[in-house]
């Protein structure tokens, strides 16, 4: 964190500046305005994308006012490079829709423009006020419908955390600040705005960015914020299964999915995303070691700049769910392969109830799995077929971390390790020589003589 720590320094120290400067930013973050000017902060236009910058242009010559907002801004301070770079403003929806042709609007909860530069995209937020009759809640309190507009202020204490409640203006390029965003940046932690428990009945996803962010930028979460999250965790079973699709890639394809994992279990948060591996974790110790070598290889990958398909981890934490699934059936009569091969549907399914699994993540998983099967026949074709499989490196891998947690598939994992490596030559010498079938001999008929 020494990263971090430097960067603080900068902006509480003037950034270079005079001792008068310094007790000129210090007191602009505690003015009425809450407004940081340029010279006192370290948000750079250089750090923000080219296509969010011709945003943020076109809104404020327009006559509309347009910040840089939440992340984007956080990370820059913090001396990271942001990849996301969302936008607010006091345009409507339908406003931002005419200024921009390659626009669209969408959501029903929150109307969002999306504003599409080739594969890049630009979020594009209206400012939004205070609760009211004309925002649709559930009884537990969480929030089904709401596009009440308001103004900078109100959309700033209506966000979830304080860090992300830092706006860059691109008219004058100062850091407005109305929660003590910086001041908790400095401190290291992470702060609700707000009633916390309130805030997580109207949206329990926010206790998982609560955890992601915690761990993604090493900051303690604040004691007020962390407190109601283990009681409130079962609220996450109102959230749609296809959102948690997105949060489970936000926490665990971010390279600290380690932590993440641990955090989860901490905060009683991951037998409401995983049950069944939750649970199983608890009766197998060999499947923990078995997760926690995974997520360690994900994070290594992801640090590597690697790429990382977001179907290995879920394979991975639905391993032994499937293989108690097939040993129910096997009970029932069931040989082992159709135990096995139909067991993959049925998890999938109760999996899905919790975090939806798009069908082509479902197909790789299944590919995933079943090469666990294939990879042990090391004989005649199938060893060519399943060599040439597109999923062979991660049905490889897969296997790899399984030889960690079982020294019985070592043996199995070597042999591949070296086959996949070798020349031809040597890889057919380390092939089982077939053996050749004797021709039968054939009856003589009792009437030849």
């Amino acid at each position: 964190m020494s990263a971090f720590l430097s960067t603080v320094k900068r902006w509480f120290s003037g950034s270079g500046h005079d001792n008068s400067n310094r007790d000129d930013a210090q007191s602009a973050m505690t003015d009425s305005s809450h407004i940081v000017p340029r010279d006192h902060h370290t948000v750079s236009r250089k750090e923000i994308s080219e296509n969010a910058l011709k945003v943020l242009y076109r809104l404020s010559k327009a006559g509309y006012e347009a910040f840089l907002v939440g992340g984007g801004v956080r990370d820059i301070l913090l001396g990271l490079h942001p990849k996301d770079f969302d936008i607010a403003t006091n345009a409507t929806p339908e406003q931002v829709r005419k200024l921009f042709r390659n626009s669209r609007i969408i959501g029903r909860r929150f109307k969002l423009v999306h504003i599409l530069f080739g594969r890049d995209m630009i979020e594009v937020a209206t400012f939004r006020a205070h609760c009211d009759q004309k925002i649709e809640q559930a009884s537990e309190g969480m929030i089904l419908r709401d596009n009440v507009y308001g103004d900078i202020e109100e959309d700033a204490e209506r966000r979830d955390f304080t860090i992300n409640a830092l706006y860059y203006n691109i008219k004058d390029f100062s850091v407005h600040d109305y929660c003590g965003g910086l001041t908790d940046l400095r401190k290291r932690q992470l702060r609700m705005i707000g009633d916390a428990e309130k805030r997580y009945r109207e949206d329990p996803v926010r206790m998982l960015r609560a955890i992601r962010l915690s761990t993604k930028l090493e900051l303690s979460i604040e004691p007020e914020t962390k407190a109601p999250i283990s009681d409130l965790a079962p609220l996450l079973e109102q959230v749609p299964a296809a959102r948690l699709w997105e949060e489970y890639r936000k926490m665990f394809l971010s390279g600290k999915g380690q932590a993440t994992f641990q955090s989860l279990q901490q905060h009683d948060l991951l037998s409401k995303l995983f049950p069944a591996t939750d649970h199983l974790m608890h009766v197998h110790a060999d499947f923990e070691a078995f997760i926690h070598s995974a997520l360690e290889n994900t994070d290594r990958r992801i640090a590597d700049d690697k790429t990382v398909n977001p179907a290995f981890l879920i394979a991975v934490f639905l391993w032994q769910p499937l293989l108690e699934e097939a040993h129910k059936m096997e009970t029932r009569g069931m040989n082992f392969n159709d135990a096995f091969f139909k067991s993959m549907g049925k998890v999938l399914a109760k999996q899905s109830q919790h975090i939806s699994i798009p069908r082509r993540y479902g197909m790789v998983i299944r590919d995933i799995w079943a090469l666990q099967v294939r990879l042990p026949q090391r004989h005649g074709k199938k060893v060519w077929s399943v060599l040439e499989h597109p999923r062979f490196r991660a049905g490889y891998d897969f296997l790899m971390l399984r030889a960690e947690a079982d020294p019985s598939l070592r043996e199995t994992a070597d042999w591949w390790t070296k086959f996949q490596d070798a020349d031809k030559s040597t890889q057919h010498s380390m092939l089982p020589k077939s053996k050749r079938r004797k021709p039968k001999r054939r009856k003589k008929n009792k009437n030849q003589h």
